[in-house]
């Protein structure tokens, strides 16, 4: 379905003037579109948050279990955090120049046991390409017990899942790890993604495989052998750092576009969205707390969702500098800057469209898109 679906709209004025205006930002200031130092800086910070107290759980041994637990906690916080500050701009192509260091830290999703290749594609191609389109958007798509577009099938629990979503949104890592690398390589071989980006499938097996392994052996056989804890609790503080990590993730990314104000498309019968893409991205995407500066740098700066969507390029420390520049662009060519001041303002604005989506198979979409600016 992918390949068929065009944007056809001929509004390019805004985009080509907005590359003008950042590409002029970047030149007047000298300094470059990829990481800076407070970005290797992060980096270092948010791989010391995981690898740390892995070494401490292993090197000592750690012996007391209320203590393995925490730096467990403490973990998932540095998957978060390698994930949505460190991974993400890798493998967007965004944190340097050579395409050798993108690549390196890009695989530190295997690391942490996903896998960079299905991300790529998954996020990359068609999330990025195909924002908020349903059964393109994999974000969006059927998620079983989980109603995130108005086109996909209702069933009547989803009237709950306004309550019940935040608890299965920690489940996320769980279910990246044991099964969904496994059922996306499957799919993405037999539907011609793997051939379209020109990558080897016995090659990508072999990685799978192989770095599963290697995560497996190091999170999980290791600690059995060298801690005095069963195997049952060794998993246990497995499944409360990827809990931790799941949940962190999920309430970054899903208000981003699953939140009211939001808008969602369908091609028409010749396979035409009638927008051009960023004008695309703007109707499906939304920023929130831009002034808290924390939040911001934890999260690699996907607070700025529409800066992301619109430069993924662009190495996440500068869009704070950018979204100016974007959003009175945007203001100027009439088109929609959507954003919510605060976080808790965010998710607020999640869980009430999480309960529109949730209340029948038809949905007022009406109600779903109300201004946000």
């Amino acid at each position: 379905m992918a390949k068929s679906i065009r944007f056809t709209g001929r509004q390019h004025e805004f985009f080509n003037t907005l590359n003008q205006r950042v590409n002029g930002y970047f030149k007047t200031n000298n300094i470059s579109r990829t990481a800076n130092a407070e970005m290797v800086i992060k980096t270092i910070f948010m791989f010391a948050l995981y690898v740390v107290p892995y070494a401490i759980i292993v090197a000592l041994p750690v012996t007391h279990y209320g203590i393995y637990m925490l730096l467990c906690l403490v973990m998932g916080l540095g998957i978060g955090g390698i994930g949505l500050s460190v991974m993400h701009d890798a493998n967007h192509g965004a944190y340097s120049s050579k395409a050798w260091v993108n690549d390196a830290l890009g695989y530190s999703l295997n690391l942490i046991g996903a896998n960079a290749l299905n991300w790529k594609i998954q996020h990359n191609v068609l999330h990025h390409t195909y924002t908020n389109v349903f059964e393109v958007d994999e974000d969006i798509s059927p998620r079983g017990a989980l109603r995130f577009a108005p086109e996909s099938p209702w069933k009547s629990f989803h009237r709950f899942q306004y309550i019940y979503a935040w608890f299965l949104y920690g489940l996320m890592t769980i279910v990246w790890v044991i099964t969904k690398d496994f059922m996306r390589l499957i799919r993405y071989q037999k539907d011609g993604m793997l051939a379209k980006q020109k990558v080897n499938a016995f090659a990508e097996w072999s990685i799978l495989l192989l770095t599963k392994a290697f995560y497996i052996g190091y999170i999980f056989v290791v600690p059995v052998m060298l801690l005095p804890f069963t195997g049952w609790q060794i998993l246990l503080g497995i499944l409360l750092m990827h809990y931790v990590a799941g949940f962190i993730l999920a309430i970054i990314f899903q208000p981003a576009h699953v939140i009211e104000g939001t808008e969602y498309f369908q091609p028409d019968e010749t396979g035409s969205i009638q927008n051009t893409w960023a004008i695309h991205q703007l109707l499906t995407t939304t920023n929130f707390a831009q002034k808290n500066k924390l939040l911001s740098w934890y999260v690699g700066g996907l607070n700025f969702q529409v800066e992301h969507h619109l430069f993924p390029n662009i190495c996440h420390v500068h869009y704070r500098h950018l979204s100016s520049i974007v959003e009175s662009t945007a203001k100027e060519f009439g088109v929609p800057y959507k954003k919510v001041e605060t976080f808790a303002g965010a998710l607020v604005a999640h869980g009430k469209l999480l309960k529109v989506l949730g209340k029948s198979q038809k949905v007022d979409l009406a109600a779903i898109t109300p201004s946000l600016t």
